[in-house]
């Protein structure tokens, strides 16, 4: 089993960062600056087409995003407004494939 990384200033720098990083996006205001559907909002998240409905309920059976939705949400948006500004090979590294896209 190879030696972990030992976590540098630079590493540990980028983990703080990380821990404090703000970025999200609700399914509100993803779905009012995308033409998705609920089902295609489920898809980004790995939910349930009726936990996301619920996201958009009102009353006492409303649900509620987690974090892990927001941020799903917010990475979606950025790849939608950025997709073709990111290099080739940040693409292969995150496992995109130009045929699929």
């Amino acid at each position: 089993m190879p030696k972990p990384h030992s976590l540098q200033m630079r590493e540990l720098r980028l983990i703080q960062l990380y821990s404090d990083w703000d970025f999200s996006m609700t399914p509100t205001q993803f779905y009012a600056k995308w033409g998705v559907s609920y089902e295609q909002i489920a898809l980004i998240c790995s939910r349930s087409d009726s936990t996301v409905r619920g996201w958009f309920r009102n009353g006492q059976n409303r649900r509620y995003p987690t974090h892990s939705d927001l941020l799903h949400l917010a990475l979606m948006d950025f790849f939608l407004e950025h997709f073709e500004e990111i290099p080739e090979q940040v693409l292969q590294w995150l496992n995109f494939h130009n045929s699929q896209a």
